[in-house]
This record gives structure tokens, sequence and C-alpha cells, in this order.
């Protein structure tokens, strides 16, 4: 039975024209285009934040210094290629993560939740929770990959893998299956804030524009403005949570598969905390900008294009 077109409430997305099975499709596929042009961008953000890790600032090397000579470091080091690196496990996870994630928040769409009071963005952190949680094998192995580059430029643990296959493999055998969820318990917290933060306010914004008839009204740039504002607000309130959640997936473990570093997401934190200062959790922001920033805004943009052909 085809959907009826419902009116959104002021200030939230018009998912109602879209089946949540579509959603699922649309927003995996959004996010993977998006991906493949802001990969390089994940690469040298998890370099900057494994840099210097549990060391006091000024006291140890550091091969990668600001985003534009990162770039440079991390195709000397590793070639043209390596700014590619973990694009595979990278595509696998925001397949997994986003597919979940916008399928959920579309049924909380469909079902009138977001037209609630707060409902917008408690829809946004549990919908990002759950794809967090099916996503988070492939964000363990993508983060290893990303860290992985020659002895001289290397920064945090290095795993050593050959694939994404190989390294799921090797966890799998080393670690038994909950170790391909170890460090589950940073990313959810990392996924929901960014989740509630981007959907909240690309709606958001992207209503006032309209509001505004700035621009016409089913212009790209509409979804465009809208993004750039959500880009904002997810670097703002993700990347101390970004930081934790490469810590957590790159460190080594012990026979038993615990962490050698970190027990946990507040053990990470404290000790960040403590050993690098409270600056150290906003370790690479430029770079997480640059990268989360364009994400943000071409995954909506492509997200809101794509609703608009499935209609």
């Amino acid at each position: 039975m085809p959907l009826t077109r419902a009116q959104p409430a002021a200030g939230t997305e018009d998912t109602g024209a879209v089946a949540p099975a579509v959603d699922l499709v649309l927003g995996a596929s959004a996010c993977c285009l998006a991906c493949v042009f802001t990969n390089p961008l994940e690469v040298v953000k998890t370099r900057l934040q494994l840099q210097g890790e549990l060391q006091a600032p000024g006291t140890y090397p550091q091969p990668y210094r600001g985003f534009v000579a990162s770039i440079v470091t991390v195709a000397r080091a590793d070639g043209l290629s390596g700014l590619q690196k973990g694009l595979a496990a990278s595509l696998l996870y925001q397949g997994l993560m986003n597919s979940v994630r916008f399928y959920c928040y579309s049924l909380a769409c469909q079902a009138g939740l977001t037209q609630q009071p707060g409902g917008t963005v408690v829809a946004g952190a549990v919908a990002g929770a759950l794809g967090a949680f099916v996503g988070s094998p492939a964000y363990l192995v993508k983060t290893q990959l990303q860290a992985q580059t020659v002895a001289e430029m290397a920064v945090g643990h290095q795993h050593h893998h050959q694939s994404v296959l190989g390294a799921l493999e090797t966890i799998w055998r080393q670690q038994g299956l909950a170790g391909l969820w170890r460090g589950v318990g940073g990313a959810v917290p990392r996924v929901m804030v960014g989740s509630a933060a981007q959907l909240a306010t690309f709606a958001s914004a992207k209503a006032w524009v309209q509001e505004r008839q700035w621009l016409p009204e089913d212009s790209w740039l509409v979804a465009l403005a809208g993004g750039m504002i959500s880009s904002v607000a997810v670097v703002a309130v993700m990347t101390p949570f970004d930081v934790v959640s490469t810590r957590l997936y790159n460190q080594p473990v012990d026979g038993a598969g615990r962490g050698r570093l970190y027990r946990g997401l507040a053990d990470c934190l404290v000790k960040i905390w403590r050993q690098e200062g409270p600056p150290a959790l906003y370790k690479g922001l430029g770079p997480a900008y640059l990268r989360l920033g364009p994400h943000t805004i071409l995954s909506m943009l492509f997200w809101d294009e794509l609703r608009k052909l499935a209609r």
C-alpha cells in the first residue's frame, strides 16, 4: 500500500512520503557516496587522534602537523593510495550503520514521534545507537587499518592487518565474537550524540531556510544550507567521543581480549584528561571538521535528493 503524504510539523523533516524500507537503502547509499569523498580526511583525522597517545604535550615527535601537511605526510609514507586506506571497511560501516539509523529514524517519523517536543533529538540518538552497535565491527577494522603505516610514521598501536576480511578473521580467531564488538562502548555514545545533532539540526535548519524563502523551495541549495549548519553542531558535540572511540578501537589487547591501555569509555576520558590535558579531547578538531563537515553536507544532501527521486 503506498504511503500517503503527511504534512510535517514545523522544524521536522518530511519523511512520511518515503517508506522506511526505502529510507534504509537511500540513507546507506547517500552516506557511502559521501564516504568515498571524505575517507582521506578520515585517515588523517585518525592519525592525528592517535598521535601522542597518553603522553604529555611536547614530549613526543609529531610526524603529523595540521591538515595539509598531514595529507602530504600520508601520501609520502603510504603513496596516494594510502589516502584511501580502510575505504572498504569505511563503506561497510557506513552501509551497515546508516541503513539501520535511517530506517529507525524513518519509522519514528512515520509514527509521529518526531513531531513531539524533543522527539527529533531522541529519535536521532536512539537510531544512531542501534546503527553504531550493528556497524561496530566494521568501524573497529576501519580504525586499525587506517592507523597502519610505515614504522617511521606510525602513531598508536600497529595491528598489521592485510585486508578487511583478514582483520575480521584474525580478531574472531584471537578474541572470539565479543572481540568484534570491542570498543562499542565508545562508539554508541559517539554516534548517539552525532546522529541526534545531525538529524535534528538538519531538519530544523532546512525548515528555517525554507520559511525565509531565501532559496527555491525544492533547490538542492536548501539541503546544502541545512547540511552546513548540521556539520557545526556535529563536530562540536562529537569530537571528544570520536577521539575516545578511536583510542578504544585501536588499543592493543591482552590474551583475554581486554584492552591494555583503557578499560572503557570513562577510563579513557580520565586518562586523556590527566595525561594529555583537556585540549587532547579535541585533537584533530580542524581535520575532524574538514571531514565531518563535508561528510554531513554530502550525506544529507545525497539523502535529500535521493528521497525526492524516490517520491
